[in-house]
């Protein structure tokens, strides 16, 4: 349980969606084959779940691929419903209407490989009919891009319209214009980079070891343990430390200041404000997450550089041909504005770096709706 939080019932030891719960909106694609990974060895059974909206158009020139973050999934757009406990994560900019208009074009949405809701990672069955766990292999953003490249074959896209996304789904949005520039036509990065930074590693290294570090890690074997029993206290650290991380200082002043959590007293053992915050945060990801997928998607965002094996970031980012916007958070702290500069000084034709003012730091791209709709619209019309 989550430290200084009372619940009237335990979480289960993943938040992981799993076989014979509710679908929801949820397709699959099966790959044909294993997955030969970068870093060796391959990956069997390899399933990506998505969504989608709008219908392909018959010459198939209409299809969208949107890349969620660290802890999104599938469900861009839509309520809450079974299947889905939280609404799409950009509802704002997906549906009839929206810069992202289904009447218009075919909106695609998988969950990244090594994700828990309903994609391959390490809640999901071996071959032998055991749980991955501790065992699931080392990805890359660019295994990650492979996976998809399979799933837009399946679909019939030949090449995306737009491909779109912001921090680690900007990174594999990157890696698809670098991997496939004949398959990307448009290109939007939010708040990404071409590599990821010493300090971002940092960051993220001490989210890792919260988790390892927690007894109910158990080496990445504990899916088969009891409500209350998985790693929540150290998934729930990590969790509380990204989204300090995610937020700015003067967001957080303006919110909490020092005020005390209504009748707690920080003297006696209470929190104050900004505390009960992050622990609401932390608890709402133990129980739709999973630490185990947590672990493999932050060592993938680790592993992030566009240029490894390609003779350095400049000569990469030549390899890109699509029409390109890159846009950052004036007040992101974690992706700072002048990575974004860097990739919209080194991608051919693109234009000056956007910037969404906002006071919420690297989430900005996912609450300044408004200011990315204008990006998407200025981008594909």
């Amino acid at each position: 349980m989550l430290p200084g939080r009372s619940r009237p019932f335990l979480p289960p030891a993943s938040g992981a969606w799993r076989e014979g719960g509710p679908i929801g909106r949820r397709e699959w694609h099966t790959r044909p084959g294993p997955l030969l990974l970068e870093a060796g060895g391959e990956l069997p059974d390899v399933r990506l779940a998505f969504e989608t909206w709008g219908r392909l158009a018959p010459d198939r020139s209409n299809a969208v691929l949107v890349l969620h973050a660290l802890t999104g999934d599938s469900h861009a757009a839509g309520p809450a419903e079974p299947g889905h406990p939280s609404p799409g994560w950009w509802d704002a900019l997906i549906g009839p209407g929206r810069a992202l208009d289904t009447d218009r074009w075919f909106v695609v949405a998988p969950n990244v490989l090594g994700g828990c809701q309903g994609s391959t990672g390490p809640s999901s069955t071996r071959p032998d009919g055991r749980r991955w766990g501790g065992a699931f292999p080392f990805l890359t953003q660019r295994d990650q891009v492979t996976a998809e490249a399979a799933l837009s074959d399946e679909l019939g896209v030949a090449r995306w319209a737009l491909v779109v996304g912001g921090s680690m789904g900007g990174m594999r949005a990157l890696e698809w214009a670098v991997s496939y520039p004949r398959r990307t036509a448009a290109l939007l990065l939010l708040a990404t980079t071409a590599a990821a930074s010493a300090e971002q590693i940092a960051w993220a290294n001490i989210q890792l070891h919260a988790i390892r570090s927690d007894p109910g890690w158990r080496g990445g074997d504990y899916y088969d343990a009891g409500p209350g029993r998985g790693p929540h206290t150290g998934l729930g650290v990590a969790r509380r430390l990204a989204h300090v991380t995610y937020r700015s200082e003067p967001e957080l002043a303006a919110r909490f200041g020092r005020a005390a959590q209504e009748r707690e007293d920080p003297w006696a053992g209470g929190r104050y404000q900004v505390e009960s915050y992050l622990d609401h945060h932390a608890d709402k990801l133990v129980r739709r997450f999973d630490a185990g997928s947590y672990v493999t998607l932050v060592d993938a965002m680790n592993s992030h550089d566009i240029g490894r094996g390609r003779g350095g970031t400049r000569r990469a980012l030549a390899r890109v041909t699509a029409r390109t916007l890159v846009a950052g958070v004036d007040s992101d702290r974690l992706y700072p504005p002048s990575q974004q500069a860097e990739l919209a000084a080194l991608i051919p034709g693109a234009d000056r770096p956007r910037v969404i003012e906002s006071p919420y730091g690297h989430d900005g791209f996912l609450i300044e709706a408004g200011q990315v709709a204008a990006l998407v619209r200025e981008l594909v019309g």
